[in-house]
């Protein structure tokens, strides 16, 4: 299946030059002194692709080929930046960047499960009390609703969206082994990192972690597990649509669809198709993302780089995922009596009023758990303001100056 979404690559590459922008911005405010104009030059240089290509290739990372041209751009411009990349180091830069692309992506997917979750919302309560056979290891088992099996989807829909709530997204700041000597050197003492870290997430709107986890994945592999989450509950709910469209069944109907080179009849269900399919692939790329959680030393040597492709290609199916399957429940329609007549024509006796009340509770406690956790993060954001605190919530207050000019790289 060919990849869809955006440009995961150039996402990343903007998210340096933010966080080396924010990086400068947090040494002057350090040292109050003004760098608004060499962060706005960092932040919209025009870069070599082809040469931060070949840095990846040569330097296994591409943060010193991406510092190199910032410096000749900035000198060549004629604006003083004596304070870029100062303190930090490229795992600082990439992690940061990536938290970033992360935090954005997935802000994105929420918004998407959202409207899905509202669209089953209103299919889970308008067939609440809509006849259907309910099967279970393939074979039919009893009488349910079309609203439970909605809510069905509701809830996996739910359960992924609190997944994406309940990540924190941190910056990462601690120089070359973790221990930010390098900033405090240049800096006032002992809390410059600190100081440093904290404008630095607070810039990002990052969270502040206190800490540098340069070899303590969990914060990726709780992004890259929220991310497989989703694909999974939305491969689910693929599946289900192409079962269910199809002829053999046909208690759903899919408006739409893509065309068969053989069979000018068929209309293929690709949208589901594809959202099984990015599910199918999702576990194997947390495994990896897992797998190279297993850090060695200070800084890994080959576990850190294969997180990379694996988390991007996450967070692309996930994006995928969502934005297919919320735009699919748009075109599904409810077939009702054909649904009434495979319970009538099964072994499976009918629904009752015991049965209909059961499959009330499912759905309200279903539609219930969305509309809370929907609502989540206007509770979350009162708070960040009642508060007085945004996404740096964890932001060291202390204050700080220095005179240092030295620079580190």
């Amino acid at each position: 299946m060919r990849r869809e979404g955006g440009d995961e690559q150039g996402s990343l590459v903007r998210g340096m030059l933010r966080v080396e922008a924010e990086l400068l911005l947090a040494w002057a405010a350090l040292e109050t002194k003004d760098a608004t104009a060499s962060a706005r030059a960092v932040e919209t240089a025009d870069l070599d692709a082809d040469a931060l290509r070949d840095g990846l290739e040569s330097d296994g990372v591409m943060v010193p080929e991406l510092v190199r041209q910032l410096r000749a751009s900035l000198a060549t411009a004629g604006v003083e930046a004596p304070r870029l990349h100062a303190g930090a180091t490229s795992q600082d830069i990439v992690d940061s960047a990536s938290m970033l692309h992360a935090r954005d992506a997935l802000a994105a997917v929420r918004a998407d499960l959202a409207t899905t979750g509202t669209r089953l919302q209103g299919l889970a309560d308008a067939e609440r009390r809509s006849p259907r056979v309910a099967y279970t290891l393939g074979r039919q088992a009893a009488a349910s609703t079309l609203g439970v099996q909605f809510a069905g989807w509701l809830d996996g829909v739910t359960s992924a969206i609190a997944a994406i709530d309940a990540l924190d997204y941190p910056v990462q700041f601690g120089g070359a082994v973790g221990t930010g000597e390098a900033a405090d050197r240049l800096g006032s003492g002992a809390q410059t990192t600190s100081i440093l870290r904290a404008h630095l997430a607070a810039g990002l709107g990052l969270d502040d972690p206190r800490r540098s986890w340069h070899a303590e994945r969990t914060p990726v592999l709780a992004v890259a597990s929220a991310a497989t989450a989703v694909c999974t509950a939305l491969g689910r709910i693929g599946r289900d649509l192409v079962t269910s469209s199809g002829e053999r069944v046909g208690e759903l109907s899919l408006a739409g669809g893509g065309a068969s080179s053989a069979m000018p009849h068929k209309q293929n269900p690709v949208a589901p198709i594809v959202v099984v399919s990015n599910a199918l692939q999702a576990p194997g790329l947390l495994a990896t993302v897992a797998s190279a959680a297993i850090s060695q030393d200070e800084r890994p040597a080959g576990e850190w780089h294969a997180e990379w492709d694996a988390l991007r290609r996450l967070l692309e199916l996930a994006s995928v995922s969502a934005r297919r399957l919320a735009a699919s429940l748009d075109r599904v329609t409810v077939e009702r009596e054909t649904a009434r007549h495979h319970l009538a024509d099964s072994a499976v006796a009918g629904a009752d009023q015991v049965t209909l009340q059961a499959a009330n509770r499912v759905v309200n406690a279903a539609i219930s758990r969305f509309l809370y956790q929907d609502a989540s993060q206007d509770r979350d954001t009162d708070s960040d303001t009642d508060t007085g605190l945004g996404g740096g919530s964890h932001a060291n207050s202390d204050a700080g100056d220095s005179t240092n000019s030295e620079e580190t790289a």
